[in-house]
């Protein structure tokens, strides 16, 4: 049994991406678990770049096979884009390669509408949300009354469920916002369309699991987001509205957590956030535009192009991570983009009343007003982006990832030093 899940360790766009596709060259099968087309994972292949919402990063890997598990919010208009777009790129993707959970639940168009009109009326209080209904789809979910993709592959069920959901939604959407309402036939028609396109990939997958973990597949669980956006152990209410810790990976594709072996937590070597909420390490505009457009790769949104705040890396946040995640090792990304810096600092604690505390304030609404304790590094100043060895990077740098891992008390795995596969070191093999 070889199943690992990988999981962002911060507020998201880690690079988790580059770190599934080096790891799906020696996996078989890659599994999404939660969160919808809020996520952005960037892969680099040669050339070539793809920017994946949806469907897997493991596709990119010939050989894989990728799952999008029940936990995931699909649309389908994005869904079947991003098929389209891959195979244009000689991307094999078929219902052989790519399996969708029937139990997975649908954004419609009226999840998308109220998600930007609910946005837009929060006003000064907005949460940065994308506004691509995912937390209206999730609502629905909870509320058990969803869409689920086996009611729209079939054109009766989705059918009755447009009529008895979509009076209430018009009636939300005239009544309370004062927008245009949804035409049902309009709806009915594109989605119809819509599910029959993807009907050949969608299957239970279940026991297709269950069959890959008894043969000893090597599985891959494809994290999104990440710990601190998790709706109930994140920085809530500035969260996303799914389970981003490694136990959704559990809930959201029907896999026990006995099943699992190693837990990869993906780290920049600094911290970001795209959206609104407390980040006690951010840096002020100027020095946080060095750290936003160094590198090869400049810190903006895979998904909404926004730019990202930028700050140190926070060491007591990961060791929060470490604890909800039950980490086995780290993936420390973007190691490169310090190599401009005279000097580093990290946050190894929180000071509170003459002492420094380990861990955030258990209610992290109260993360705005923590006040980090740093350690400051010198800066190596020197370009590690085609080192290929541990041993080969600058002192500094080698310091810089060993104070990461006593801190932590985990092995740091994998370093990636630029968006290219090969610009990665490996320090420990994550399949065995």
């Amino acid at each position: 049994m070889s199943v690992v899940v990988l999981v962002g360790s911060q507020w998201g766009d880690e690079g988790k991406g580059k770190i599934i596709d080096f790891l799906a060259r020696n996996a078989q099968w890659i599994v999404r678990s939660q969160g919808g087309n809020n996520a952005g994972h960037t892969v680099y292949v040669g050339k070539d770049n793809f920017i994946l919402h949806l469907v897997p990063s493991g596709i990119v890997s010939p050989g894989t096979r990728c799952i999008i598990g029940n936990g995931v919010v699909v649309d389908p208009e994005v869904l079947w884009e991003e098929i389209t777009t891959l195979r244009e790129k000689d991307v094999t993707v078929t219902p052989e390669r790519l399996l969708i959970s029937g139990c997975a639940h649908v954004i419609m168009p009226y999840h998308r509408l109220l998600d930007g009109l609910q946005e837009q009326a929060r006003g000064r209080h907005s949460i940065g949300t994308t506004k691509r209904g995912i937390g209206p789809a999730y609502t629905d979910k909870v509320a058990r009354s969803g869409v689920r993709v086996w009611d729209l592959i079939e054109p009766e069920r989705l059918r009755e469920k447009l009529a008895r959901r979509l009076p209430e939604k018009n009636l939300i959407i005239e009544k309370v916002f004062q927008a245009k309402p949804l035409n049902e036939e309009e709806v009915f028609t594109r989605y119809n369309e819509l599910g029959e396109k993807i009907r050949p990939f969608v299957v239970n997958t279940v026991p297709v699991l269950r069959e890959a973990i008894e043969r000893g597949d090597k599985i891959l669980f494809e994290g999104a987001q990440g710990t601190l956006l998790d709706v109930d152990l994140g920085t809530y209410p500035f969260v996303t509205s799914s389970n981003t810790i490694a136990g959704g990976a559990c809930t959201g594709a029907g896999v026990g957590p006995g099943r699992i072996r190693e837990v990869v937590g993906v780290a920049k070597a600094y911290c970001t956030r795209v959206g609104s909420g407390p980040f006690p390490t951010e840096l002020p505009e100027k020095e946080a535009e060095v750290i936003r457009n160094a590198g090869p790769v400049g810190e903006y949104g895979a998904t909404t192009g926004r730019p990202r705040r930028c700050g140190w890396l926070d060491l007591t946040l990961l060791r929060y991570a470490v604890a909800v995640n039950g980490l086995t090792a780290l993936a420390i990304t973007r190691l490169d983009v310090l190599s401009e810096l005279e000097q580093i600092q990290v946050s190894v604690g929180y000071r509170s009343n003459g002492t420094v505390e380990p861990y955030p304030p258990g209610n992290l609404e109260l993360l705005g007003d923590c006040q980090p304790e740093y350690k400051t590094l010198p800066g190596w100043k020197k370009d590690i982006s085609r080192i290929s060895q541990f041993e080969q990077l600058p002192r500094e740098a080698q310091d810089y990832i060993r104070l990461i891992e006593r801190e932590l008390g985990i092995p740091v795995a994998i370093i990636s030093v630029g968006p290219e596969r090969s610009q990665t070191i490996v320090l420990k093999k994550v399949f065995g």
